[in-house]
């Protein structure tokens, strides 16, 4: 029987990461006036370095405990060009396809349609406020993941929204900055009954 040695390896680093790392806690999220949320994230030289390893176990735990469905490294105040992008439907957005938390480390977009569209976001370092965003409905991406291999992916709709949301963070925007309209600006509770009706 053939043994593929990087699933082998990586379920291995999975097991071993919760039967022995120690809990971790969630880390706090800088919110809208950080002056690191403006800045323009750095490139990982190094993706197996323990400290990488370790922000990225401490961001999947941040999300996690945040219902999140993204998070960048500059929303923890770490200037580095990685995000974590788990779709799953909550809350907020009830319709969210299921996806595995992804890291994604030295993200590009590669290419994207010309189609757009506008649909709800909101950001977890801009609570309380949701916009109207127009996105690529479609993107080609490709990205190293946190095993050092290099990655192509095919991002369509919501999942699409979520790496355009976070990779804008490794450019030192947000949401805000791409609404088309202050009229495209809601709180969270007049979202919550728009979902409703």
């Amino acid at each position: 029987m053939r043994v593929n040695k990087s699933m082998l390896a990586r379920s291995l680093h999975k097991l071993f990461t919760q039967i022995f790392a120690p809990k971790l806690q969630k880390l706090a999220v800088y919110q809208l006036g950080n002056p690191a949320l403006r800045e323009i994230a750095h490139p990982i030289a190094d993706v197996g370095d323990r400290e990488i390893q370790n922000l990225i176990e401490k961001m999947l735990v941040t999300l996690n405990e945040s219902n999140g469905v993204g998070l960048a490294a500059p929303q923890i105040g770490r200037s580095l060009q990685l995000v974590i992008i788990a779709s799953h439907p909550n809350q907020r957005y009830p319709h969210a396809p299921q996806m595995e938390a992804t890291a994604m480390i030295n993200p590009k977009i590669i290419s994207h349609s010309v189609e757009t569209e506008k649909a709800w976001e909101g950001c977890l370092s801009v609570p309380m406020i949701r916009g109207l965003v127009p996105r690529y409905r479609e993107i080609e991406v490709e990205y190293c993941d946190r095993h050092g291999d290099q990655q192509n992916a095919r991002l369509t709709d919501f999942v699409a929204r979520i790496f355009q949301h976070e990779y804008d963070h490794l450019e030192g925007k947000v949401f805000l900055d791409r609404v088309e309209t202050s009229l495209d600006l809601v709180t969270e509770l007049e979202y919550q009954k728009l979902l409703k009706s």
